[in-house]
């Protein structure tokens, strides 16, 4: 895969573009606060003509799942999570891709904004280095070969 990177300033991203199995792809980071994501993920679906929910795939922290732990969904529940809030709220639907990535439950309810921002412990650290090339994989295969057959196959791990 041969990317392009560049920031997009109007939609307040930083964007890397290219081909993947003969299939255009935009992997896009917005620069806004994650609470506003939303905002950014709905300028880049405009900008580039994306006309199915189902072609934006959403990766994000996921507290009801351990660190290191993967899971891929379509749609579903926001679970309070602020940034897929923002997300629904701008593209008026919840049926994008999901790239659930566990950082584990805080030690207490409510305080899961200082859990995702706090520095994590090593073996956490490890964890989460070793999810996120598991989560370029699931990327890979759900461009590459569907959802579902990527679900069957990271989902188990």
């Amino acid at each position: 895969m041969n990317l392009s990177l560049g920031r997009s300033r109007n939609e307040r991203a930083i964007v890397a573009s290219g081909t993947l199995e003969k299939k255009n792809i935009v992997l896009a980071c917005p620069e806004t606060f994650m609470n506003l994501s939303g905002e950014s993920v709905r300028l880049l679906v405009k900008r580039y003509g994306i006309d199915q929910p189902g072609k934006i795939i959403v990766a994000h922290d996921e507290l009801d799942l351990n660190p290191g732990r993967l899971k891929l969904k379509s749609g579903g529940s926001t679970a309070g999570h602020n940034g897929l809030k923002s997300i629904v709220q701008h593209l008026g639907e919840d049926d994008f891709v999901r790239v659930r990535m566990g950082v584990g439950k805080p030690p207490s309810s409510g305080a899961g904004k200082g859990w995702v921002l706090k520095k994590p412990s090593k073996s956490d650290r490890a964890a989460f280095d070793d999810s996120v090339q598991l989560a370029s994989d699931a990327l890979e295969s759900i461009i590459r070969d569907g959802l579902e057959e990527a679900m069957q196959m990271f989902n188990r791990r």
